[in-house]
């Protein structure tokens, strides 16, 4: 082969790309189809539309939480009683688990199977088939129960083709769930009261029996009651209507008497360590009074004398030798009157100690007296709080928009279905003109085309230009094609005359003769071979014929041309 005529390196083609122009260019040559499908695609949908009875709907709202949040003064108090969490009126809850699982027992045949019995009955009387009528499907396609978000607002809607069932199924449906909820809350709240009573019923002797066993225990050990109670509480508890802190407690005339001896105990030893002749001054001391006014007096006189008389003077000696007198009468007086009040405090100190293990045990007689006393009370004010609200069946649910019948129909809605129909017309019609254009073997692009065809794309031409072909051909003339001295135009799929145009062109550029045929075996003795052909006039089969035979007829391919259709005019 002469490498003058070698073809030039052809780039491989990317097979996961979509080239968006050549489908635009292929649902373009199917547009008729696309139009008909679409078409009959529109007109089924209309007529479907036409044909469906119109659908109403009812619409009302309710309340599933009471206003009062928490529950009310019932669920409060349980709030700060766990005791009482387990009785079912206490347990509202309120969060957002609770306020859907009551939408889904509302959604229960328990609560609607009324409703959907009547339903039932009064579309039977309209001589409608409801063999297929089934609770699950009319729940699913007829009922639409949505709570709205972040509210306990539940709205409920109903649809029916027979615009006079839509007011009697909603009022129906309104009443049920009013009736439910009143049913729950009556029921509830008798749950509440009956247990409350059984509580009191055997709280009540065990409070008594408790007290009773306290204080017996209290007057045999000479105790009372505030004993038995901690110091950090009795301060501001009450029993009987007498305070923790009394006089009459044992424990607090012992904390008194031990404090007294300890005092007493220090001032005298401080006492005994004034000596003879510093005073140890008590005039706390009743006794002593007329024994200290005595030695204030002395210290008076002694005072006026040194201003006058000088210290070794006989009456300034003399006084000097009294006071010293005075002060140690004083003192061991002073030290005797303490030490009796000691004895007198000790006595009292002896008669209000208990045994520890009496102490520990009245104080667990108390602490479960008051318990249980506490425990009584609390329950008394649940009941009353329970009867209050036995007494007042209050609805918890409020209806905040009565049963309405929408003006209009809900369905069909006939601009949208018109727009899903021709939305799916457009959606099948293109997907049948891919298919149909698939299915005629025919390659209209030139990416496939180069992937099938042996050597480069040379030159697009377009049939409805031959004026412009010169510049191209001339150019490969003197390029790939310069070393030949004889040309072959092998037409592949194209009629005998655009073919023939070409080659006369080829040959008028190239001042070569020039063999135009589809026979391969006629343009074998040529020195070099140009493939011509236009999209979809050739078959991808017929391609991979031809690059067979060529690879046969082993002689050089230097490359194709594309000859571009004339475009149609109007």
């Amino acid at each position: 082969m002469n490498p003058s005529l070698q073809p030039p390196s052809q780039p491989i083609p990317a097979d996961d790309e979509i080239d968006l122009g050549q489908l635009a260019a292929s649902l373009g040559r199917r547009r008729r189809l696309i139009a008909v499908v679409t078409g009959g695609t529109v007109v089924l949908t209309g007529l479907l539309t036409l044909l469906q009875k119109p659908v109403w709907e009812g619409e009302f709202q309710i309340v599933l939480a009471s206003q009062d949040k928490g529950g009310g003064r019932l669920a409060q108090l349980a709030a700060a009683n766990p005791m009482l969490a387990g009785v079912a009126m206490f347990g509202t809850g309120g969060g957002r688990d609770s306020l859907e699982t009551e939408v889904k027992i509302l959604e229960s045949p328990s609560v609607l199977k009324p409703v959907f019995d009547f339903v039932r009955s009064s579309k039977i009387a309209a001589g409608e088939d409801i063999n297929r009528l089934r609770y699950d499907a009319w729940i699913k396609n007829n009922l639409d129960i949505k709570l709205e978000k972040g509210t306990s607002i539940l709205n409920i809607s109903y649809r029916d083709d027979d615009k006079r069932l839509i007011l009697p199924v909603i009022e129906k449906i309104s009443k049920t769930y009013q009736d439910y909820s009143g049913r729950d809350r009556r029921r509830d709240i008798s749950q509440a009261v009956a247990y409350l009573k059984g509580r009191i019923a055997k709280i009540s002797p065990e409070a008594d029996a408790s007290m009773r066993q306290a204080q017996a225990f209290a007057l045999s050990n000479g105790l009372g009651i505030q004993d038995g109670i901690p110091t950090v509480a009795s301060s501001g508890m009450e029993v009987g209507g007498a305070s923790g802190a009394g006089s009459g407690s044992v424990e607090t005339n012992r904390l008194t008497a031990q404090a007294q001896v300890i005092t007493l105990r220090q001032q005298i030893r401080n006492a005994q360590a004034a000596g003879a002749e510093v005073l140890f001054q008590a005039p706390q001391l009743e006794a002593n009074k007329d024994l200290y006014q005595q030695y204030q007096s002395l210290e008076s006189n002694l005072a006026e004398r040194r201003s006058r008389l000088r210290e070794k003077d006989p009456i300034i000696v003399g006084l000097l030798r009294q006071r010293s007198a005075l002060i140690n009468t004083l003192n061991r007086e002073t030290i005797s009157l303490l030490q009796g009040q000691l004895a007198s405090a000790n006595g009292r100190l002896q008669a209000a100690s208990r045994p520890k293990e009496v102490v520990l045990q009245h104080r667990q007689l108390v602490r479960q007296a008051l318990r249980d006393e506490k425990t009584l009370i609390e329950l008394e004010n649940q009941m009353q709080l329970a009867s209050l609200e036995q007494a007042k069946q209050t609805d918890p649910w409020e209806l905040i928009s009565n049963p309405t019948l929408l003006d209009r129909p809900v369905a069909p809605r006939k601009g949208r279905n018109l727009a899903l129909g021709l939305l799916a017309g457009l959606v099948l019609g293109s997907g049948a003109a891919l298919v149909a254009e698939r299915r005629t073997g025919r390659i209209h692009g030139s990416d496939e085309l180069a992937s099938l065809l042996p050597g480069p794309l040379l030159a697009v031409l377009d049939a409805d230009q031959p004026d412009a072909w010169n510049q191209p051909l001339q150019l490969l003339s003197s390029g790939p094609l310069a070393g030949a001295s004889t040309l072959a135009l092998v037409s592949i799929g194209l009629e005998d005359a655009a073919a023939a145009a070409v080659a006369q062109a080829l040959q008028a550029a190239s001042g070569r003769p020039v063999l135009c045929s589809s026979d391969l075996v006629a343009t074998r003795s040529c020195d070099a071979q140009v493939l011509l052909t236009s999209p979809g006039a050739a078959e991808r089969d017929q391609l991979q014929r031809l690059r067979r035979d060529l690879e046969l007829q082993g002689s050089p391919v230097v490359g194709w041309l594309l000859l571009n259709a004339p475009r149609p005019h109007g």
